[in-house]
């Protein structure tokens, strides 16, 4: 059986307007000046492209994969240094100057707990056949840990 060529049909659709020359007309023709003549029902109705939008959780997969590979630390370094400051003024007045080395140290020491903490409740949430993270993951986490800690 011998291969038959399609030839190729162009789609008829309406020819497209020129916006440069349909604005240009508009500007010359004179403002109307009634509302009754500008009914919506005697203009044809746009219509409005949808924004894309990812299916739920494609995001967050993409962010958790960024994050992971990143090694920048994540918390706001400002407000970091005025809560280690702050916690640091209302155990001991004496200590009151920190080198730019401990303050970074101290935040990468955070963030590390946090992280671990972080996997530790979503391995609870987990066990327990959810996938939101709730405190009471949290708390076991932090119990089973042996990270629990009242100052």
């Amino acid at each position: 059986m011998a291969r038959a060529k399609h030839v190729a049909t162009k789609s008829v659709r309406p020819p497209r307007k020129n916006l440069r020359s349909s604005l240009a007309g508009q500007a010359s023709t004179p403002a109307r000046t009634s509302n009754a003549s500008a009914s919506p029902s005697s203009s044809r109705p746009q219509k409005v492209k949808k924004a894309h939008r990812f299916r739920p959780g494609t995001v967050a997969l993409r962010e958790i994969r960024y994050f992971q590979k990143t090694f920048k630390l994540l918390i706001p370094a400002a407000p970091f240094i005025r809560v280690v400051r702050e916690i640091s003024g209302s155990f001991s007045l004496s200590v009151s100057r920190w080198t730019a080395e401990a303050l970074v140290a101290i935040q990468e020491a955070a963030e590390d707990y946090l992280v671990q903490i972080f996997e530790d409740a979503m391995l609870c949430a987990i066990h327990a056949k959810r996938v939101t993270l709730m405190q009471k993951d949290w708390q076991l986490a932090r119990r089973i840990g042996g990270r629990e800690r009242r100052w």
